[in-house]
């Protein structure tokens, strides 16, 4: 089992959907850094569930206590502790999970793997839940980041079948995804997505989304080659993310189709410093940040909590039966996703960071 990330700026997750707490600890962020409590809840806050139709119904006020590391409003080089509470729980419908699997959840997989003593009501660590715990850590390792100017963002690009348009600016991408329930930069492209949501939901179905996270001010070389390059570590972070299921830096798959002259990010002098004329590496190249924008997209699955009627086995007697998912389910969770990939991103980029020595 593996709930820590990190090799100087270590994160340690604990708790379960359904148990009485979900948080984190934090090692290795440096003392003397400015840090309340309503930083890390504002970070929650874009995350938290029930704050509009078109996600989980759950409400939860995931109101964060730090525990330690923190005296005066600053960080004291101890470990942070931060936690929430699970309040607004409900078991009645998860039982029959345990001896019927739902289709694309990890009822099945953790039942090999624990032997059945996995705790399994909302799925337990597999949960979406989880991520709050990432988001806390995130909201620290954004201090880290912050001492040398560095920012991350994220917003959705993509739901279903409706994308956003290319010629999106940094200012759009930065000031827009939080002011709108669907976490997107291009206010163009909410009412089409609004229409595919509301379209599935109608259908007891779900979609999927893609992610965009972009990371500015990273300076060049940052990485450590040869197993902890820089897209090695952000994708392992991003992996963690429940309900993932692919990622790709720069130009990504369609490099495939491209030819060298047309992928090669030619070089110029801009302000005396190297910059690439374009950004087809997304910022990485050999593993280590070449001072661009670090650029990646995120695939994220549909929700596999569907209330249309689905095949599975009984396996008590072995047999194959149906099942239709009652419950409290996000139609989309790539839409409360674009905060866990930017604080997951954060949580990464710091840790190279420190591990660099700046």
């Amino acid at each position: 089992m593996s709930f820590k990330f990190g090799t100087i700026f270590i994160t340690h997750v604990f708790g379960e959907s359904h148990g009485t707490c979900v948080g984190a600890v934090v090692e290795g962020c440096p003392p003397g850094l400015t840090l309340e409590t309503r930083d890390v809840q504002e970070e929650l806050d874009k995350r938290r569930p029930g704050r509009s139709p078109y996600v989980t119904p759950r409400r939860e006020k995931d109101t964060v206590a730090i525990e330690s590391g923190i005296y005066r409003g600053v960080t004291t080089g101890a470990p942070i502790l931060m936690r929430i509470e699970n309040r607004d729980v409900d078991d009645s419908v998860y039982e029959r999970f345990t001896q019927t699997p739902r289709p694309g959840h990890a009822d099945l997989t953790a039942r090999a793997k624990y032997h059945g003593h996995h705790d399994h009501r909302g799925g337990g660590i597999f949960s979406g839940r989880m991520t709050a715990a990432l988001v806390m850590a995130g909201a620290v390792a954004r201090k880290v980041l912050a001492m040398h100017g560095i920012t991350v963002c994220a917003h959705l690009v993509q739901m279903g079948n409706v994308r956003v348009r290319d010629d999106l600016s940094d200012e759009e991408i930065k000031e827009i995804p939080y002011t709108n329930p669907f976490h997107c930069a291009d206010e163009d492209a909410i009412a089409p997505m609004r229409e595919t949501l509301e379209r599935a939901m109608a259908e007891r179905d779900s979609v999927g989304a893609r992610i965009e996270c972009r990371v500015c001010n990273m300076p060049m070389g940052i990485g450590e080659p040869f197993f902890d390059s820089v897209e090695s570590v952000v994708s392992h972070a991003i992996f963690s993310v429940p309900g993932v299921k692919g990622i790709s830096f720069g130009c990504g798959f369609d490099a495939v189709t491209m030819r060298g002259s047309e992928c090669n990010d030619p070089y110029g002098v801009r302000g005396g410093r190297v910059v690439t004329e374009k950004n087809d590496a997304g910022g990485v190249l050999g593993g280590l940040t070449n001072g661009m924008p670090v650029i990646f997209d995120v695939a994220l699955k549909p929700t596999p909590s569907i209330g249309r009627e689905q095949r599975t086995v009984d396996l008590a007697t072995m047999e194959e039966t149906t099942m239709a998912i009652e419950g409290r389910h996000d139609p989309c969770i790539g839409i409360r996703a674009v905060p866990v990939i930017e604080h997951v991103t954060t949580m990464a980029m710091a840790d190279l960071v420190r591990r660099a020595s700046l």
